[in-house]
This record gives structure tokens, C-alpha cells and sequence, in this order.
């Protein structure tokens, strides 16, 4: 079934519906303060191609409401982020790092990567200008909100690697919101995965990718799904309904038996027809998906700036922030 998502750890979950495990693919999973943080590691080509995904490490981090979690809760998934990122990041002291928000700020759902870079605490111009007013531990950052082709007319690969190649940082940190084939990880899940990243590949509007291949430095793409496939929630509402009427069905009459014949594939190729008649893509995103950007966008960023800048608290962050 080739449903959209941006996740290892679901593309990862659809392959093994039909096998216990693939070969070439590792997977942990690890429960830290309620949790649960996924780690799927591609290991060959093989297996690269058969997920889909490029070969490396994927850090999954699903999260309860975040609408709910009260301070001291924030903190400490804030503070585990941040030891995810610096687990893949491999930093120096004297590391420069250059943080991108992808995506569009005046469309809601794709807003979180411009979102992240107003709560980031960036540092290259005061490391430069005033070195001697700047505690040990803080580290060289600087961000960069690029916008989409649509606006800009430009690719946004050309503009980071333009910037990359004058910055010269030792590590990207990509942000971008992305797709999910479950509704319930939408906005309670945080990818973290040292492999780059394709712009706009969950919603079929893939850019040039941004790795270490493009730019020349390792990158780390950082993600939280916002949005997911009308099909795939469509597919998903049949086939509930349909699991119900067998379970209430008769085994070996004529209704359950016609039950039993439904394809899965060919009920979500008829569905993606009936909804793309148009050829647009539908894609669906949260009502109150203002809030949501608001609240994983501050939660990513205190996780970047935890991670990047040693021996600092949130409230340190805030000073700086404001």
C-alpha cells in the first residue's frame, strides 16, 4: 500500500505487517520518564531502498498531548530531545552549527521550521562581536528561515548550500513538519534522524534533499508530522468498519466470506482516485493546529538549544531568546 509517510518508524511498521523483521534494519525501543523513544538504524543499501528511507540512524520520540504537560514534564522531554541530538551530533566545543527552518510561516501546518528559529538561541554574532561577555559552554549558532520556491524562486538547497559554503559550520540541524500514516501520532511524535532530509516529501512535493552529500557537512533533520494523507484516514475508517461487520458476521456466510475478499490495496488505489479525481492532493491537518505548532515548535527548540550550548537551563534560554 503506498501510503505517505515521513517516519522510519512507520515505514518500518508497514514492512513488517507481512514479516517479523527485514534484514539490514535494527530496532530499539526504549522507555524513558513514560516515553517511548524508537530507535530504527538502516544498516545496508538492501534495506534502504526496501523502507525507503536513506541509510542511518532514526530517533522516535512519541510524547503524550503537549497541550497537557505542565513545566517540570516540558523540561524533561526538552532535555531528553536534547540528548538524542547530541548523541548524533558528535559536537566540539568550538563547533559551529547552522540551524534551518524549512517551510512556508503563512501556512499553519508547515509553519514549524520558521516557528523554531524565533525561539532559537543563536550566538555567532555575539561570539564575534563581544566574545569576552560570553560564558564558557555556549556555542557558535546561527539560523536561517529559507521560505518555499513558491515565494522565494529559488531552490531552498541552493540557499543553504550558498550559506553553508560562506558560514562553513561543522553541522546542519534541518527542521520541517512532516506527514504521518497514523492520526495519533500527529503532532505527539519527534523524529530525529542524522540522514538529511527531502524537503515536502511526505505531502508528494519532494525539493532537492539537504544532506551530507549536498552540503558537504553531516546534517540532522529534526521533524514533527502536522499533517496526514486524506486517503490513508479514509482507508483506515473502512477498514475499521469493515473489521467490525465480520467480527458481528456469521464465519462461512455468504456476507462474511464477500468481507473477507477485500483487498486493502486495491480499496486505497480506488480511494485515492475517488478523492484525487481532480488531481489535488488532499491533505489533513488538526483544527487547532495553531496551538500545536506553537507549543512542539518551543519544545524543539529548547531541545536544539539544550543540546548545542553546554551547562545552560531554560531560563538561561529565555535571557537570551526574550
Amino acid at each position: 500500500m503506498n501510503i505517505r509517510t515521513d517516519l522510519a518508524m512507520e515505514a518500518y511498521e508497514l514492512l513488517t505487517e507481512t514479516a517479523d523483521e527485514i534484514a539490514g534494519i535494527g530496532v530499539k525501543k526504549e522507555q524513558i520518564n513514560n516515553t517511548e523513544i524508537t530507535r530504527v538504524e538502516v544498516k545496508t543499501k538492501d534495506a534502504a531502498k526496501k523502507l525507503g528511507k536513506p541509510e542511518g540512524n532514526y530517533v522516535t520520540v512519541e510524547v503524550s498531548d503537549v497541550s497537557m504537560l505542565d513545566s517540570d514534564k516540558m523540561e524533561a522531554l526538552c532535555q531528553l530531545l536534547a540528548n538524542e541530538i547530541k548523541a548524533l551530533a558528535n559536537l566540539k566545543k568550538d563547533s559551529t552549527v547552522l540551524v534551518i527552518g524549512l517551510g512556508n510561516r503563512n501556512v499553519t501546518p508547515d509553519a514549524l521550521g520558521p516557528e523554531v528559529i524565533s525561539c532559537l538561541m543563536v550566538t555567532r554574532h555575539m561570539l564575534e562581536y563581544m566574545p569576552e561577555q560570553m560564558p564558557d559552554g555556549i556555542r557558535s549558532v546561527c539560523a536561517i528561515s529559507p521560505g518555499v520556491l513558491g515565494i522565494t524562486g529559488i531552490e531552498t538547497e541552493e540557499i543553504v548550500r550558498g550559506v553553508t559554503e560562506k558560514i562553513k559550520p561543522n553541522l546542519v540541524i534541518c527542521i520541517d513538519a512532516l506527514a504521518a500514516r497514523s492520526i495519533k501520532r500527529i503532532s505527539r511524535t519527534i523524529q530525529i534522524c542524522d540522514t538529511g532530509i527531502a524537503p515536502g516529501a511526505g505531502v508528494g512535493n519532494k525539493r532537492r534533499a539537504l544532506n551530507r552529500q549536498t552540503l558537504g557537512v553531516p546534517v540532522i533533520a529534526i521533524g514533527v508530522p502536522t499533517v496526514i494523507d486524506a486517503a490513508t484516514i479514509t482507508s483506515d475508517s473502512l477498514l475499521a468498519v469493515t473489521d467490525s461487520l465480520k467480527k458481528s458476521a456469521k464465519q462461512g456466510s455468504e456476507f462474511y466470506n464477500m468481507l473477507s475478499k477485500i483487498d486493502e490495496d486495491e480499496q486505497f488505489a480506488l480511494i485515492k482516485e475517488a478523492l484525487y479525481m481532480s488531481n489535488e492532493n488532499f491533505i489533513v491537518t488538526p483544527k487547532d493546529v495553531d496551538l500545536m505548532i506553537e507549543k512542539t515548535a518551543k519544545i524543539v527548540a529548547n531541545g536544539i538549544n539544550l543540546a548545542l550550548h553546554e551547562d545552560i537551563s531554560l531560563e538561561d534560554v529565555e535571557m537570551y531568546v526574550g
